[in-house]
């Protein structure tokens, strides 16, 4: 598949700062108080913005690079925590779906996650993205990368007891903060998307101590990711 203009996002300065250092011809406009920067990357056009964080910030950012930018497939890239036991520090994830942790209708009688009245409550991501992110992540991190379930909810989550509840009651493989959106508005307008998380932290009481370590880590972890997509495009 051949993408013609990607929108490159990240909710933190550290999750865009490689990114944004290696473009070229670099344009900058900002819109809802976003900066969207322009330009050229590894010889494909990018838009990379950092949304900031949550859901409703993830949201605005993903619909303005879609109607104001013309992208016609977003990549959401950064940090996460680790729901799934088998994952580590440093470890990878990369989307097959997105769906909301903190939407809960349960006393209406809808199930955890459900969104009430709409078609769906989980978004897949695009298979030839993800297939693309995830070899990219394989070849660079050898046992270090998994597919599945991106949680998001607008919380930060370090209680071991909310982990197990979250993976094994909402399947999730890591957690964050803005997946479930940006896919939720991509699915929305018919725009391929896939969310690459680098786990920071193991999303449980050590998450404090975690995650201010390893975010500068994990997030070159994910440029290098995102790198490699684009050199296999």
């Amino acid at each position: 598949m051949a993408w013609k203009k990607l929108g490159l996002i990240g909710a933190m300065n550290e999750e865009i700062e490689l990114l944004v250092q290696h473009m070229d011809n670099v344009t900058e406009t900002e819109r809802a108080g976003i900066v969207y920067r322009e330009g050229r990357f590894q010889g494909k056009d990018v838009v990379v913005c950092r949304s900031g964080v949550g859901k409703v910030n993830a949201a605005v950012c993903t619909q303005i690079l879609i109607d104001r930018y013309g992208v016609d497939a977003v990549i959401f890239t950064g940090v996460a925590g680790a729901l799934d036991p088998e994952l580590n520090i440093g470890d990878i994830v990369v989307s097959t779906e997105c769906m909301q942790h903190d939407m809960d209708v349960t006393a209406l009688g809808f199930e955890r996650g459900v969104i009430p009245y709409e078609r769906t409550s989980v978004f897949a991501a695009d298979a030839a993205l993800a297939e693309l992110a995830y070899a990219a992540s394989a070849a660079l991190f050898p046992g270090k990368s998994k597919q599945g379930r991106v949680l998001s909810g607008d919380q930060f989550v370090a209680s071991r007891d909310t982990v197990r509840e979250l993976h094994e009651q909402l399947k999730g493989t890591c957690t964050e903060m803005e997946g479930a959106s940006v896919a939720q508005v991509c699915s929305m307008n018919g725009i391929p998307y896939v969310v690459i998380r680098s786990m920071s932290d193991k999303a449980d009481g050590s998450a404090h101590v975690n995650f201010a370590e390893f975010t500068v880590l994990a997030s070159e972890n994910s440029y290098r990711i995102v790198e490699e997509m684009l050199k296999r495009m």
